[in-house]
């Protein structure tokens, strides 16, 4: 998902700090990984394993600069996402996390993806979803979301049916012109 831009400012300015994103990034699948295109499977036990799946979850996105990121991200066929939308808030870890109702309002908005390097484009999403999950202890949740933070959270669940944005992408010009960005490197 997205960066936060001031921090990945900072991030480009430090050279610590750049070098735990680039670590970060470097444990993050990228397109044609084929777990990417995978519909993960459900947690089942919440148990230790779990919990640090969740630890290094969070380190990763959070060292990548990111505000999201999913389970098969890092090659772990499990549906498990932690998002942390606000700089300043907590990180939400959930599991077999679904959409369970969205309104009817859509806006469309740049996104990005860790998985898919510098590439962004223009995705439509509802801008209120209703979630219902699980916590990492197996305490069932239900969320109510808007604006960035449902954003946010359709991504990471897109990424546990093996959707990308590029599949989502609202403008195929935009879509076919980041293939090709992904396939050769070059921006176009």
């Amino acid at each position: 998902m997205l960066a936060f831009p001031a921090v990945a400012t900072r991030a480009l300015d430090d050279p610590v700090l750049e070098q735990r994103r680039l670590t970060a990034l470097a444990q993050i699948r990228q397109l044609g990984d084929p777990v990417l295109r995978l519909s993960a499977e459900p947690v089942t036990e919440f148990d230790r394993g779990l919990a640090e799946d969740v630890e290094l979850m969070t380190r990763i996105m959070v060292d990548a600069r990111g505000v999201g990121l999913a389970a098969p991200q890092i090659g772990r066929s499990r549906r498990l996402v932690v998002f942390k939308p606000d700089e300043d808030g907590p990180v939400n870890a959930l599991c077999n996390p679904e959409v369970i109702a969205s309104g009817d309002e859509q806006d469309v908005v740049s996104e990005g993806c860790l998985s898919l390097g510098e590439v962004t484009m223009d995705v439509a999403r509802p801008t209120t979803v209703a979630v219902a999950a699980f916590d990492p202890k197996g305490s069932p949740v239900e969320l109510r979301l808007e604006g960035f933070e449902a954003r946010v959270i359709q991504h990471e669940i897109d990424h546990l049916n093996g959707v990308l944005i590029i599949d989502k992408a609202a403008d195929p010009d935009q879509r076919r012109a980041a293939m090709r960005e992904l396939r050769t490197g070059v921006a176009v």
